[in-house]
Parts: C-alpha cells; sequence; structure tokens
C-alpha cells in the first residue's frame, strides 16, 4: 500500500485505514462479536493497513481495549490512534465536547491503560469545546507529547480559525474530519490549509455511512439504535434525492471493472498526496474490498465526472 506521512515528521501510514468505531456502536447494533471485530483487525494488518482510528468515546470505552487486545502481539505494525474530549453519551449519538485540561490529562492516562500501550502514536481532540479556548485544550495535549505518552497530537472537526489557534500553539500531524463525495465541505479550505502547512488530513466516513458503497436501497430499514436511523440523510426521502450520487459512481465504477466502495474512496484520495482514509468495516470482504482502492487510479474524466455530482440532500447530523 501506498504510504502517507502524517504531518510534518511522521509517522507514515498506509493510505487507507481502519476506522474501528463500529466495532462497538454506531452501526448494525445487535451484531457486534470480538473474535470477529479482533479477526477483522488483523486481517488488516495483514493487508497493509497500518492506521486504527478509536476514542475513548466509543461504547464508551470498549472500542479502546477492543482495539488494543486486537493488536497485541503487533504493535510494532499499528500506528495507534485515539481522542478525547467528549464525554460519554450513551443517550444519544450528539457528541458532548470537554475539553478542560484536567480532563484531558486524565484521559489520555485512561487511554493508554484501555490500549495496553506505553504511548499513543497519535492522540486527538475529538471535539472542540465551546465552553473552552482551544489553545488550552491543545495545550494540554501538547504537554503528553512532552511527558512522552503521545508521539503526535491532531484535532477533529474544527474551524479553520480554530485550527489556525490549535497548530500555533502546539504542532499538529492530522486533522481528522468527515469528507466523502457526499460531504465535500472541507475541500474549500481545510483540506488545502492543511496541504500548506504539512498537516495530514484524515477522513472518517469517506463511504457516506455505507451509502456511497451502493448497498443501501430506499427500502432499508435501520435499528433505532444504529446513528443511520435517526441521521437526515438517511431518510428515505433523502436517500431517493441522493441516488443520482451513488449512480455516478457507480457508472465510474464500472468503466475500471471495480466497486463502487473502491471508486468513492478513491476519489477521497485524489484530493491531496496529505490526505487518509479511514473506512470502518466489520466484515472481512468489505475490508478487503476497501483496501483495494489504494491501487485505483482515476483519470481526469472520471474526476470530473464525480465532482460534478450534486451536493446531498438533507444535513449530516
Amino acid at each position: 500500500m501506498r504510504g502517507r506521512t502524517l504531518g510534518a515528521t511522521g509517522p507514515t501510514v498506509g493510505t487507507i485505514g481502519l476506522g474501528c468505531m463500529g466495532f462497538s456502536i454506531a452501526y448494525d447494533p445487535g451484531t457486534k462479536d470480538d473474535a470477529s471485530s479482533i479477526a477483522v483487525i488483523r486481517r488488516a494488518l495483514d493487508l497493509g493497513v497500518t492506521l486504527f482510528d478509536t476514542s475513548d468515546a466509543y461504547g464508551p470505552f470498549v472500542n479502546e481495549e477492543l482495539v488494543g487486545r486486537a493488536l497485541a502481539g503487533r504493535r510494532d505494525e499499528a500506528v495507534i490512534a485515539t481522542k478525547a474530549g467528549c464525554a460519554p453519551n450513551t443517550e444519544s449519538f450528539v457528541p458532548r465536547p470537554d475539553g478542560r485540561p484536567e480532563v484531558l490529562r486524565r484521559c489520555c492516562d485512561e487511554s493508554l491503560r484501555r490500549l495496553s500501550v506505553d504511548v499513543i502514536d497519535l492522540w486527538q481532540l475529538h471535539r472542540a469545546d465551546p465552553t473552552v479556548p482551544i489553545e488550552e485544550s491543545v495545550g494540554a495535549m501538547g504537554e503528553m507529547v512532552t511527558a512522552g505518552k503521545v508521539r503526535a497530537i491532531g484535532v477533529s472537526e474544527v474551524t479553520l480559525d480554530q485550527l489556525r489557534v490549535a497548530h500555533r500553539t502546539h504542532p499538529l500531524a492530522t486533522v481528522q474530519s468527515e469528507l466523502s463525495l457526499w460531504t465535500r465541505d472541507h475541500c474549500t479550505e481545510i483540506v488545502p490549509w492543511c496541504a500548506e502547512n504539512g498537516v495530514a488530513f484524515v477522513a472518517f466516513a469517506p463511504l457516506g455511512r455505507a451509502f456511497l458503497a451502493g448497498t443501501i436501497d430506499d427500502t432499508r430499514a435501520f435499528d433505532e439504535r444504529d446513528v443511520r436511523a435517526v441521521n437526515p440523510r438517511f431518510s428515505v426521502e433523502a436517500r431517493r434525492a441522493n441516488r443520482p450520487i451513488v449512480d455516478t459512481v457507480r457508472g465510474v465504477a464500472a468503466r475500471h471493472g471495480a466497486p463502487a466502495a473502491q471508486v468513492a474512496l478513491a476519489w477521497v484520495l485524489a484530493q491531496g498526496e496529505h490526505v487518509v482514509a479511514i473506512p470502518g468495516s466489520d466484515r472481512m470482504a468489505y475490508l478487503e474490498e476497501n483496501v483495494g482502492a489504494d491501487g485505483l487510479r482515476l483519470d481526469d474524466t472520471d474526476l470530473a465526472a464525480l465532482d460534478a455530482v450534486p451536493p446531498a440532500h438533507g444535513t449530516r447530523y
């Protein structure tokens, strides 16, 4: 797999990472099995995946423990990314930011314990806390780098102004935000800023929560515990309105003899040499399909067709 560098000094990771949230929460509840999840994570290592993204808020807590168990004995093959700064919220999917420095310092130690590691490769501010200046949150995170508990830090879902302040406070390795063919907001400012400043952009939900893979039709019903059950873009009306996006992806995929998911991921990677995608999958077949996107090259005609798809119908939350 091709490599891309996180920040000015590394580490280098594969273009396709693995978002691990879905092993514990959010999608297809009731189907989670730790043994199967661990097997998928270990297969990802075999396929050349190196970046594994989790958070203390996923579960809460249990996802970090799962990732720690899965990577035991193969720690040197993985770049472990986790997050802090969102209070666990088991009642809904709405994040509750908590970026107080004293909370972040405690969270770092707790994440190290749950992951069973001596150092976190990439520690990210899950959400900026509107009640705490971002320089205070990022400053506390930088302290953990100085203490040797963290190798690099990043931020997630921030504004351009917040990003600039955060990077001045402590050099950032990454910005993690949603990026896909139906969420292109960050292509205007954040993605270019990252390229100009030597910061990697980590794209979560690059498959539009599976919609862009073309596997979700208008008749699909979601469990009430599935995040898509309350996501505006997954209403029946929105799915029908967004069908042209998938149709375009399928058209490009047909020309390449590739799955739609690989085309959607290849488009994300084409947004810059500093962009890394972290699709999530708890199924071996989908994992292997996603990793294959690293080998798909879209030409100018493909990219023009994909760039021209209409904006998504419905807000993303």
